[in-house]
């Protein structure tokens, strides 16, 4: 039998169409016991880089400011010839209020999941960005799996 990972791999246009059409991912950052601390989070994109925004003193962003090591994945299929998934090994840039990225990142995360920004929508995205930071995940390793491609 072939190399079955080769076989299952994304091509870079299915990985960001994938990354694309997901909603949640799972983050995992060193916690302070050397133990991984996982959460469920939603996401955005900034130029083409995955992004989203936390409150500034949550475990995470305290994790990530001690250690910017981390790691996110975005995964889909309910049986095992439908899994794929996209799983990014990185470093966190964090990103504050006077940052470029700050509030295109914010507009990203409020568009994907709340309503499309205007004007009007401004106060909402102000007051969800509230003691919030913006991390943005600068990617060292990118692995990706389909597994409808065995089919």
């Amino acid at each position: 039998m072939a190399n079955q990972r080769a076989q299952v791999v994304m091509t870079d246009d299915e990985i960001k169409q994938f990354l694309q059409d997901g909603r949640t991912a799972t983050l995992a950052t060193n916690g302070p016991n050397g133990f991984p601390h996982q959460v469920a989070m939603w996401y955005g994109f900034v130029d083409g880089q995955l992004c989203f925004e936390t409150k500034i003193k949550s475990q995470k962003a305290v994790n990530l400011l001690r250690d910017p090591k981390l790691s996110i994945s975005v995964e889909a299929g309910e049986s095992y010839d439908q899994l794929r998934g996209v799983a990014i090994d990185g470093t966190a840039r964090i990103v504050y209020p006077d940052g470029p990225e700050y509030w295109p990142a914010a507009i990203s995360v409020f568009e994907r999941y709340q309503a499309p920004y205007t004007e009007e929508m401004k106060p909402a995205v102000e007051f969800m960005m509230t003691k919030r930071v913006v991390v943005v995940v600068e990617p060292h390793r990118i692995r990706s799996w389909d597994h409808r491609k065995l089919t």
